[in-house]
Parts: structure tokens; C-alpha cells; sequence
């Protein structure tokens, strides 16, 4: 009767032991606020795209307190070694775009492994990319653009945003479709890269539609065609050819966004934090605001924090490839 006592007791204190962790992570997030990390500055595209996304994560969070913490720096890399040093508890997130995939190549060291260091949460959504030029260019369509860069090989001053920005892969890639190298400028954002292309300072950009098509709509720059592999229903870009349907067939790309948190966070909060975004995903104001930038919210598996993780790298392999060969990479 001792013996069968003592282990009743025994069974009751590990019960007792672990219940605080199970209603913890049912509980999750509590009165605690959670933190989502942007390693860009306030005000840019993936700033806009982490304060809609915490506005619609709070309801499916009970009411939490979501609050955006601005770490730029170094293309992306401090901000996103802040989360991969955090505690592993669900409240401190980070939001990145398609950086995630590009800094194992930009970056000869990292204080992080990409695929290794973080728990993976579920992409957000697909921002396309449009391919623009200064206001004075003589090129009236993409094929007599493609004729006059052919014609220039080695003229062409073709702006970005800064190392790892969405304008510089995307140029990267579309100088290894065409097989033509081009001047890149480098810009600390994607403010001055667009004044200058107003100016005429630089010829060509390939940038996000967030902050194109009000470039576009303003008639300030000469657009040409679309990364995607259909045609955009904004009406400022409706018009706009796919590069595929204009001749660089296979040539698509877009400029994802994905949430994450540290390794070891404890599986319950990453149910619950994945479940919370899907519903998020699914907010018609959300949607709405998405839209508005010209962004496609995820309605695919890859929501899901196993298919988000590979398709991450897939990602990895194919702008490792492209950025190797073009030899950009920083210290």
C-alpha cells in the first residue's frame, strides 16, 4: 500500500510539475507583449507590411500587445541575429523579406545559420516586382527596351536600394537572364535610387511594387513589365507584360515575407502563434491593406511552418547560385 502510495504521490508531483508549462503555452501570449523584430527601418515596405500584420495578429491573440522594434543595419543581419539570441519563448519574433534566403551568400561570415538558428513560423505574403526606367527613356515597350540594353551593354547604370535589397537581387537576376552586364549603383535606400531615376541620374530599376506603382501612377518613371508569372490586377500595372510572356521565360520573382522565432521555442507556442497567423492571413482588412501595396497575402501550404522552412531553402540554393556568380558579396 506504501509503495503503491508513494507512486500515486510521485505521479501526482510530475503532474504538478509540468501543468504550469501546459497552461503556459495554452495561455500564450498572457499580459506579456510580444515583440516582432523588423531589421529594416520604420517606414519602409517591410515596417508597413509588420505593423498591418500585428494589428491583425492581435484578436486571434486574445487582445495582445504587439509592439515593432526597428533593428536595421548590415542588409538585414543585426536585426535578425537579435531574434536568433532571444529567449525561445514566443515573444520575441522576427519579420524578413527574401533576405532571409540571400545573406548565407552576401555574407562571407554570420553570426547566425539561417536554417538552423530559428523557428520557423509561416510566410506572410508575395510582393511582385516591376521593372522600371527613367522618365527620358527612348524605349516605348519592353522589346525595344531589351534591344536598346543589348545595344548598351556596359553603359547601363542600374540602381538599387544597397546590398541585399529587393532592387539589387532583382537586378542581379535580370542581368543573367539577358546574359548582359550592367553598371549597378548602389543606394543607402530606395528613396534616393528612385530620385535619381526620376533625374535621370541611373537608367534602369527592377524594385517592389510597394514602392513603385505610386512612381508608376504618378507617371514620374517609364514602366515595362512584371516579375510575376501573370499579370497584376492593380490598375496602375494591369497593363504591364510579364518578363515570361515578353521572352525571358522562367524569369519570375518575388519579394516574400515570412515570420520566425528562436530555436528551442516550445512547440505548444508555435502551434499557437502559426494558428494565430494563419487566421491573421485570412483578416479581410489585412487583405485589403496588402493589396494595397500591391502585395499577394499567402493562401498557400506554405503557411505552415515545416513548408515555410523549405521552401526558405530553396530559396537559399537558387540566389546562392546567382549571387555567387556575380561575385557581390560583403565582408
Amino acid at each position: 500500500m506504501k509503495r503503491l502510495f508513494a507512486h500515486v504521490l510521485g505521479a501526482a508531483s510530475a503532474v504538478a510539475l509540468f501543468a504550469p508549462l501546459a497552461v503556459s503555452a495554452q495561455s500564450f501570449p498572457g499580459d506579456k507583449p510580444i515583440t516582432i523584430v523588423v531589421p529594416f527601418a520604420a517606414g519602409g515596405p517591410t515596417d508597413r507590411v509588420a505593423r498591418d500584420l500585428a494589428e491583425a495578429l492581435r484578436k486571434p491573440l486574445g487582445g495582445a500587445t504587439i509592439v515593432i522594434d526597428n533593428a536595421a543595419g548590415a542588409g538585414s543581419s543585426i536585426g535578425t541575429a537579435k531574434v536568433a539570441n532571444a529567449k525561445p519563448d514566443g515573444y520575441t519574433l522576427l519579420l524578413n523579406h527574401i533576405g532571409m534566403s540571400t545573406m548565407p551568400a552576401l555574407y562571407r561570415k554570420l553570426p547566425f545559420n539561417v536554417e538552423n538558428d530559428f523557428t520557423y513560423l509561416g510566410l506572410v505574403n508575395d510582393v511582385p516586382m516591376t521593372l522600371i526606367a527613367r522618365p527620358s527613356m527612348e524605349a516605348k515597350n519592353y522589346k525595344e527596351l531589351q534591344t536598346w540594353i543589348k545595344a548598351n551593354a556596359g553603359k547601363i547604370n542600374l540602381g538599387n536600394a544597397g546590398l541585399g535589397a529587393a532592387s539589387h537581387l532583382c537586378g542581379l537576376l535580370l542581368q543573367d537572364a539577358l546574359d548582359v552586364r550592367m553598371t549597378t549603383v548602389p543606394y543607402k535606400g530606395t528613396a534616393p535610387a528612385i530620385t535619381d531615376l526620376i533625374g535621370g541620374q541611373i537608367d534602369l530599376m527592377c524594385d517592389q511594387t510597394t514602392n513603385t506603382t505610386p512612381q508608376i501612377e504618378g507617371g514620374k518613371v517609364k514602366a515595362y513589365a512584371v516579375t510575376t508569372s501573370k499579370r497584376l490586377t492593380t490598375p496602375a500595372l494591369k497593363d504591364l507584360p510579364t518578363l515570361q510572356e515578353s521572352g525571358l521565360k522562367g524569369f519570375e520573382v518575388t519579394i516574400w515575407h515570412g515570420l520566425y522565432a528562436p530555436k528551442g521555442t516550445p512547440d505548444a507556442v508555435v502551434q499557437r502563434i502559426n494558428t494565430a497567423l494563419k487566421a491573421a492571413l485570412k483578416d479581410p482588412e489585412f487583405i485589403s491593406k496588402q493589396a494595397g501595396l500591391g502585395a499577394v497575402v499567402v493562401t498557400d501550404k506554405r503557411m505552415e511552418p515545416a513548408e515555410h522552412k523549405k521552401f526558405v531553402s530553396a530559396e537559399i540554393a537558387k540566389w546562392g547560385a546567382i549571387i555567387k556568380a556575380a561575385g557581390e558579396y560583403a565582408d
